[in-house]
């Protein structure tokens, strides 16, 4: 009986899942170029057994076996400080890393119980909360936007310009489209009527379109608009969709990725959970603070391409949020979701035991 509730429950799951494209911050294994590694390829780093040096203090609890799921691009790229010192030993936990292409690999490896945490798709979390019995928990923020409108020519400057534009975009039917068109009706613009959204499966498409094009408008996540920078002449970030949201100070932000835990492991590891959220804010401040050195160690963890890494941090929006924090910036952003549509979120808005606050 439990095999076969676990396959109803990754086969409802999975279908949802097709609705939530793997956009710019989390993973894409359609890259523009081949300057990011093999997005559908898994990358595991077994942890380090070695004991902690002995300059590090010894921890008031038993350090726990912790097996942490990613995927390639921004949403991933906030832990790789923990990463490197789960190699080098060092670590609060015994940490297990796995990083793959798509939000799809890391789902059934959470409901089976492979997985204990792991970084995914904001309304992801909410749909594997509403469709599991309340097996998932809401960790923390680690991804604000990062979608932005690009242009090859110059006649943007506002948010307002883009009434009677043609955009290229990716992402129909997740958080891409809802969240366009949600900005576009509360800046009194009709997604339907007033501009022409041609949807597009992959980056690669909309890049080949810009090249062909005297001009043209693009909405595309991070790290992928840096990589059509190196392919279109002339591309320029126009208007970064997180700045427009906050703009409307609506209660809410903005959110890519967040980090969600099982709820039995949660329950049964409090510290250990305490620590790793500790250690995810610093790795989370490192990357932001020490973008060059963060990029290589983004590579060498398989998450992406330094080279590329180094220029797109800066616009991945890289963050942690916590607690009640957390807590009031994804309430606002699921309550938006579910206007447009309540399947992305799994069909209702997650009470408040979705949130785990320490």
């Amino acid at each position: 009986m439990k095999s076969s509730r676990i396959k109803m429950l990754m086969s409802i799951l999975l279908v949802t899942i097709l609705l939530i494209t793997a956009i710019t911050g989390c993973g894409n294994s359609n890259n523009p170029d081949q300057s990011s590694p093999d997005a559908t390829s898994e990358a595991t780093q077994k942890e380090n057994t070695a004991s902690p040096s002995p300059e590090a203090s010894a921890p008031s609890y038993e350090p726990a076996d912790i097996n942490i799921g990613g995927m390639t691009g921004p949403t991933s790229m906030g832990m790789i400080k923990i990463m490197e010192s789960a190699e080098a030993g060092t670590a609060k936990n015994n940490y297990n890393f796995t990083i793959v292409g798509s939000a799809d690999e890391i789902t059934p490896k959470l409901i089976k119980g492979e997985l204990d945490i792991a970084a995914v798709p904001a309304n992801l979390a909410s749909v594997l909360y509403n469709n599991t019995d309340k097996k998932v928990k809401l960790l923390a923020v680690n991804t604000l936007g990062v979608v932005y409108i690009v242009e090859k020519g110059d006649e943007v400057k506002s948010f307002a310009d883009l009434k009677g534009k043609t955009i290229y975009a990716t992402g129909r039917g997740s958080t891409p489209e809802y969240t366009l068109r949600y900005l576009l009706s509360e800046h009194g613009i009709d997604p339907d009527k007033d501009v022409d959204i041609q949807w597009k499966s992959e980056p690669n498409e909309v890049v080949a379109l810009l090249k062909q094009s005297e001009s043209g408008i693009a909405m595309m996540p991070q790290p992928f608009v840096t990589i059509a920078q190196t392919q279109v002449e002339g591309l320029h970030i126009a208007i970064d969709l997180t700045k427009v949201w906050d703009e409307l100070d609506n209660g809410s932000a903005l959110i890519t990725g967040v980090v969600v835990v099982r709820s039995d492991f949660a329950e049964e590891h409090p510290q250990q959970i305490a620590a790793f959220l500790d250690e995810y804010k610093e790795s989370a401040e490192y990357v932001n603070s020490n973008i060059p050195e963060a990029a290589q160690l983004i590579e060498k963890f398989n998450i992406f391409k330094a080279a590329v890494a180094e220029k797109a941090i800066p616009y991945c929006n890289i963050t942690f949020m916590e607690g009640e924090e957390m807590k009031n910036a994804i309430k606002g952003y699921l309550n938006v979701l579910f206007e447009q549509n309540p399947k992305s979120i799994g069909g209702k808005i997650p009470e408040d035991d979705f949130y785990y606050i320490k």
